[in-house]
């Protein structure tokens, strides 16, 4: 009698064990398919942020672009003023600094440095006819005019992406991702305003 529920009971004991086995391998089995899940999630998320820094990069090199050609085109633009007018080369364009490396803000001083000497460059030329009426002259403000819609597609593009990092960055659970990955907001490139008080480009005729 004894013996038969020794035998009984070991049974129990080992049904007992296999569940708890079997229970401990599921629960096993769900914390690696939850750490799967958020592994994908991760790598995913910070994926994307990556592609959109990239596609930050690019509109940042395209702005570049478009502010070096943009100076060219003043400089040359200022070489055949000189003919008709006189006045230091140095001045119109001494506001204008280009270098590598350059901050978001100091491109929008750049960007804006130039939209003003343009527009004192057009206003110099209405003041002097002979200006006006020469050929490339003229040519050169049609190629500054391109050269400008050139920059505000890069503008756009810039801004764009860094409109949809920066919403991504502050929100939920993708600010977790950004944090760990050193993931920062960037900065915009600002609409041009001439009146900023800030960038001022004089000509001493």
């Amino acid at each position: 009698m004894l013996t038969e529920w020794a035998a009984r009971e070991n049974i129990m004991t080992r049904y007992l064990m296999i569940n708890a086995l079997d229970g401990a391998a599921m629960v096993g089995v769900i914390i690696g398919a939850i750490v799967f899940v958020l592994l994908i999630w991760y790598i995913s998320t910070l994926n994307g942020l990556r592609q959109t820094k990239v596609k930050i990069r690019e509109a940042v090199s395209g702005i570049d672009v478009a502010l070096t050609k943009r100076y060219d085109v003043l400089t040359k633009m200022v070489d055949v003023a000189k003919s008709y007018a006189t006045f230091e080369k140095a001045t119109i364009l001494e506001a204008i600094k280009l270098r590598s490396g350059m901050s978001m803000t100091e491109r929008n001083k750049a960007s804006e440095a130039m939209t003003q000497a343009a527009k004192e460059l057009n206003f110099l030329a209405e003041n002097y006819p002979q200006l006006h009426a020469n050929e490339n002259f003229r040519q050169l403000q049609v190629a500054i005019m391109d050269v400008e819609e050139h920059l505000q597609g890069a503008r756009r593009a810039y801004n764009s992406n860094v409109s949809l990092l920066n919403r991504k960055i502050v929100s939920f659970p993708t600010s977790i991702v950004a944090g760990m990955a050193g993931i920062t907001q960037e900065e915009f490139f600002q609409a041009e305003d001439s009146k900023r008080a800030d960038v001022n480009v004089n000509i001493t005729i």
